[in-house]
Formats: C-alpha cells, sequence, structure tokens
C-alpha cells in the first residue's frame, strides 16, 4: 500500500518544492505571480526574477539531487552497503582538485574566466579522471574491496592536492573565497548555460539506470546467485560505475560538493518503501530532486550566510550518526 502512495507523495513533494523555489528569495512573490511567470504573463520584474534567475536556479537543483539520490542507489548496490555514497571512488575528490585547480590558476592565466564552461568541465575531467586512476589501481584485485580501499586512498591523496592549491592561493582573497565557496557547494548564480551543460546529460543518465533495477536486485543476492540466474556481473559492475560516475560528476560541475545526498534520501526511502531497486532508482531521483530544492530553500531563506553543502551536512551528518546506531 505504501509503495503506491510513493510516486504521488513524492512528485507532490517535489512540485511544492519548485514553486516554493521559484517564490521565495530576496523578492518575494506569490505563487499566481509565480505561474503568471512561467507562462509569461505578469509584469516584467516578477518574470525576469523567476524565468532569468529563479528556474534555472530550480533545474539545476532539481537535476543535481536526482542525480546524486540515483548514484547513492547505484553505489549502495553496487557494494552491497546501505551506508555507500556517490563520492566512495573520488568522483566528488576528483571534480573538486579539477575546478579548484581551475580557481587557482586563474589570476595567472585568466582561463577561469575566459569561459563559463571552464570550471564544469575542468570538474567533470577530474571526476572522470579519479574514477579512472580508482580502477586502474584495484584492476588487479579481487571482487569489491580492492576498489573500495583504492576509492579511500585516491580520495585522501585527492583532497589533499585541493588542500595544497587552496593554501596557495592565501594572497588572493577573492579567488581564495571562491574556491571556500565552491567546496561547500551552492546554486547561486546558475543560469540557462548551466542547465544546458548538465540537465540533459543528467536526464539521459537516469532514464539509462531505470532498467537496470532487477539486475541491482539480483546483484544484492551476491556475484554468484546474479551469475546464476543469469546476469552478466562485469558488464552490469561497468555500466553501473559509468553511470554513477556521469551522474555525480556532472551533479559536482554544476553545484559543487554537496554530500549526504546520495546516502539520505535512498537509505531513507529504502526504509519507507523497501529495497526494491525498481522502484527505489525512480523514488530517489524524485526524493533527491525535492530534498536538494528543499535545502536550498533553506540557504535563500534564512539570513545566516549558510551554503547548500553545509545544509545537506546538518542534516546527513546525524542522519548517518542514526543509521550507526540502529541494530540493523
Amino acid at each position: 500500500m505504501r509503495a503506491r502512495l510513493a510516486i504521488p507523495v513524492l512528485v507532490a513533494l517535489l512540485v511544492l518544492a519548485f514553486l516554493a523555489s521559484l517564490a521565495f528569495g530576496e523578492l518575494r512573490l506569490s505563487y499566481t505571480q509565480v505561474l503568471s511567470a512561467l507562462m509569461g504573463g505578469g509584469d516584467d520584474i516578477a518574470r525576469t526574477v523567476v524565468r532569468d534567475f529563479r528556474l534555472p536556479r530550480a533545474l539545476v537543483g532539481m537535476a543535481a539531487g536526482a542525480a546524486l539520490g540515483a548514484s547513492g542507489v547505484v553505489m549502495q548496490a553496487f557494494f552491497r552497503n546501505p551506508l555507500a555514497s556517490p563520492g566512495l571512488l573520488g568522483v566528488s575528490s576528483g571534480g573538486a582538485l579539477g575546478a579548484v585547480a581551475v580557481l587557482a590558476l586563474a589570476p595567472a592565466t585568466g582561463f577561469a574566466a575566459a569561459t563559463l564552461w571552464a570550471l564544469p568541465a575542468a570538474s567533470i575531467l577530474g571526476a572522470f579522471g579519479a574514477t579512472g586512476a580508482v580502477l586502474m589501481l584495484a584492476q588487479r584485485g579481487a571482487g569489491t574491496e580492492r576498489l573500495l580501499l583504492s576509492g579511500v586512498a585516491l580520495n585522501a591523496l585527492l583532497g589533499a592536492g585541493t588542500s595544497f592549491l587552496l593554501t596557495t592561493t592565501a594572497g588572493h582573497f577573492e579567488v581564495n573565497a571562491q574556491i571556500l565557496f565552491w567546496l561547500m557547494g551552492g546554486l547561486e548564480s546558475r543560469s540557462w548555460e548551466h542547465v544546458w551543460m548538465g540537465v540533459p546529460a543528467i536526464f539521459v543518465a537516469c532514464l539509462l539506470l531505470l532498467p537496470l533495477g532487477r539486475a541491482m536486485d539480483l546483484l544484492s543476492l551476491g556475484e554468484q546467485s546474479a551469475q546464476s540466474l543469469g546476469v552478466d556481473v562485469r558488464r552490469l559492475r561497468r555500466h553501473l560505475i559509468i553511470l554513477s560516475t556521469v551522474l555525480t560528476a556532472l551533479a559536482t560541475a554544476v553545484g559543487g560538493i554537496i554530500g549526504f545526498v546520495g546516502l539520505v534520501v535512498p537509505h531513507m526511502l529504502r526504509i519507507a518503501f523497501g529495497p526494491d531497486h525498481r522502484r527505489l532508482l525512480p523514488y530517489s531521483m524524485l526524493g533527491g530532486a525535492a530534498f536538494l530544492l528543499a535545502c536550498d530553500l533553506v540557504t535563500r531563506t534564512f539570513p545566516l550566510g549558510l551554503r547548500l553543502g553545509v545544509v545537506t551536512s546538518l542534516i546527513g551528518g546525524p542522519f548517518f550518526l542514526w543509521l550507526l546506531r540502529r541494530p540493523r
């Protein structure tokens, strides 16, 4: 019965979060003004605010949340561990290093200011480079344990590189602030260019994931059981890693480092509606999108200077501790 209500409830929450993200901000708009602006009517100020500023931000937030939610489900199925997260293989750390490198070199090269695509492109390259390095390190190992340990080691190494670049910009206050803001995640100043560079690819990757739900269910039984039931485990794992990397890399490229979404959302939905990946994947996409929009709304509503990554961590940290205290 609860499973039947999942999609309507999640869609309703997403619609409410989407409309609220278009209505709330420095200029408070009514829902009537928002709907009128979306249809091309209303006064010029409301139409400009909604269509040129808040709508791209909301779409990017929805896409990033859906990507992180889906990637979290994939990693948890891949490692057969409900505490796995999208950044486990170094994707987020690699993306962070790529983006920070561009920002740190900006005063000398002007590369970051040359094009809007420079920062996301560097982040995506760093994310894919990190995943490739992890796979190479784990190539001669057996099972997922070596892959996991390689990801942990590379995460530490990439984090050290990011910290080093951060210290080199200590004399450039503006660049240093840009790096810190990016590392804490955020959807400020998102434009239609960010929508086109991230949303379509995330949408396609999510669609490609949906048919893999049944195979992920079989994988959760163990490799040998999955193979005996007709699953090509090596091919499935390869597809899962590629799609998870694409989703996490794109979410990082357009939103910065945003933690705990891929851990909190899938696990909450798994507790509420069960572990069936055929349902859990679309549930996590919808839930991740609604969750990230709600967190972004908090950063705009409360004048505390909160960053998006800080809000998700404030929610995800206690939730993670609660998971650890659960007997099962």
